[in-house]
């Protein structure tokens, strides 16, 4: 027992002076301290459609594994550890927070219950490292890319959080396709003292200057909040913005604060589609539809500040926040993708017990397939649940 805390304790310390790319290999030495006989970090791709490995110290068996078919993306599924049947192995989700990164994958002659925490200790430790290296080297940036991005999407990319952050509280989880050629739209999500914070944008256009005007529209957001704005001086702040530097570009709008102590729920809709209401399973029709303001770029909003509309959620709640990219995708055959598969793709997934992040990855699979892979306009889809008193996230 000693021994394998202070071998979970030298690889913090010895991880401050390492590369990104030896990373794999500190983590493989110390489960060797700790009685494994090897082990294998894997991190998802972009897409979230199959796990990479990262660079080891040996061959490995498999340097991709689809996260819908392997044993390996069980784990990440379910963000459950899961044993081989010879129980020579196991697969042990990496999470930040509650952001899946990946998964550690274990081998040792005899895995007992004992030995399969520490492998999850080891887990979490990994994953922790593998983040703070991930802000200055390009290793976990070039894994989970599979082939080229668009210089606008490398933009938005940049000004993205992490997919799901969340606490005891609440959960948010966002998705956005196409991927690798993101063009206007771009989400939002951070946690203050009480509140959680929504914004997803959508910039007209698909080219460099709409991947420019969303990640100004984000960075005027961010600097007003942290300055203690509030949502009524974000919009102008956008606004005067897009309208000073991106004089061709309209934007439409929703941001939001949830407070997580009493669960009242704000927020500004400036021609965005509304969001969705989702309470026990079933989405309550036009609960926080509302006249919507104008949209964004017109300088409309610096004399007329925007109205903020306000709810009360009940523990167990849901917000779907989407761009019109969502539900206006078309089939080969010109089917509407539409709200109302939207919101039963969600609570089907939900309801399965599917976490939030699971449940987004799923629709997202179903509006891709939906389209044929071919999506003609950004997607994105931000996914918020009020849970106070629960065992979540």
């Amino acid at each position: 027992m000693e021994s394998r805390e202070k071998a979970l304790s030298n690889l913090v310390a010895d991880s401050h002076t390492v590369a990104g790319r030896e990373l794999a290999g500190l983590v493989f030495r110390t489960g060797g301290l700790m009685g494994l006989d090897g082990t294998c970090m894997y991190v998802t791709d972009l897409q979230q459609s199959c796990l990479v490995a990262l660079p080891q110290p040996v061959a490995v068996e498999a340097r991709m594994l689809d996260i819908d078919s392997s044993l390996a993306g069980l784990a990440y599924r379910t963000e459950r550890t899961q044993r081989s049947r010879d129980g020579g192995t196991v697969w042990v989700p990496m999470i930040d927070g509650i952001e899946r990164l990946g998964v550690l994958k274990a081998t040792a002659p005899v895995l007992d219950e004992d030995l399969i925490r520490w492998c999850e200790a080891l887990a979490s430790v990994a994953a922790l490292l593998l983040v703070s290296k991930s802000s200055h080297n390009d290793l976990l940036i070039e894994a989970e890319r599979r082939r080229k991005m668009t210089v606008q999407g490398e933009l938005v990319w940049a000004f993205l959080p992490p997919r799901t952050i969340g606490t005891a509280r609440v959960t948010s989880s966002a998705v956005l396709e196409p991927a690798y050629d993101i063009g206007g739209d771009a989400f939002d999500h951070s946690l203050t003292q009480d509140a959680l914070h929504l914004t997803l944008l959508d910039s007209m256009g698909h080219d460099l200057a709409s991947g420019g005007a969303s990640a100004a529209g984000l960075a005027a957001c961010r600097a007003t909040r942290r300055s203690g704005g509030t949502l009524a001086d974000i919009i102008p702040a956008i606004d005067t913005i897009l309208n000073e530097w991106f004089t061709d570009r309209l934007m439409t709008a929703v941001i939001a604060n949830l407070n997580v102590l009493d669960g009242t729920f704000t927020w500004v809709n400036c021609a965005h589609p509304p969001p969705l209401l989702i309470r026990d399973g079933q989405v309550l029709p036009r609960m926080l539809e509302r006249e919507p303001d104008l949209p964004l770029g017109w300088a409309f909003h610096t004399s007329s500040p925007p109205t903020v509309h306000r709810t009360r959620l009940q523990p167990g709640d849901r917000v779907l926040l989407y761009s019109d990219g969502v539900t206006e995708a078309r089939s080969t055959q010109g089917d509407l993708f539409g709200e109302e598969r939207l919101a039963d793709t969600v609570i089907r997934a939900m309801a399965a017990g599917h976490p939030a992040p699971e449940a987004l990855r799923r629709l997202l699979q179903v509006l891709l397939n939906h389209q044929d892979h071919r999506l003609r306009d950004d997607a994105t889809i931000v996914l918020a649940e009020w849970h106070p008193g629960s065992d979540r996230p």
